[in-house]
């Protein structure tokens, strides 16, 4: 699989280690950045390219990373066509991919482990979406309000 990673400072020595081992396990990994240690990098740099490279990618998924993962988040779901969510253990990573369909997880790096963070993305990476109907429904919902403006009807 395709998976295209990018974060900043505070997730340097995480993005790295994540890049390295998903090339070990077989992935294709694009690295969105940063490549250099930067203690005032801005995340939005490195966070919209990638989170920018899924939407325009459907085979793959992506993977940012901060200190706490929430401005990543947030940035991720700027893109147009993405949907990112924070994922702070691997049920979260789970249900995000086989409820909500996301093509991106975010993860803080200052609040989890290398490992508890390989975890993370090995779930992620590792769960299909469902396909089941009312998951679908919701998404295309968001999908409706995100390319036109239409809400969906009150119940």
């Amino acid at each position: 699989m395709r998976v295209h990673i990018g974060g900043d400072h505070a997730a340097f020595e995480m993005q790295r280690d994540l890049v390295a081992w998903l090339a070990q396990e077989g992935h294709e990994v694009v690295d969105h950045g940063p490549t250099e240690y930067d203690a005032l990098d801005d995340y939005p740099v490195f966070v919209l390219r990638a989170a920018q490279a899924v939407a325009q990618d459907e085979s793959s998924l992506g993977i940012v990373l901060g200190g706490s993962g929430n401005g990543e988040q947030i940035a991720a779901n700027k893109v147009a066509g993405v949907r990112a969510a924070l994922a702070y253990n691997p049920e979260l990573a789970r249900l995000a991919r086989e409820h909500n369909d996301a093509r991106v997880v975010s993860i803080g790096a200052r609040m989890h482990t290398l490992e508890e963070g390989r975890e993370i993305v090995r779930i992620f990476l590792g769960t299909p979406f469902s396909g089941e109907g009312r998951h679908q429904r919701r998404i295309d919902m968001m999908t409706a309000y995100e390319e036109d403006g239409t809400l969906p009807p009150l119940p």
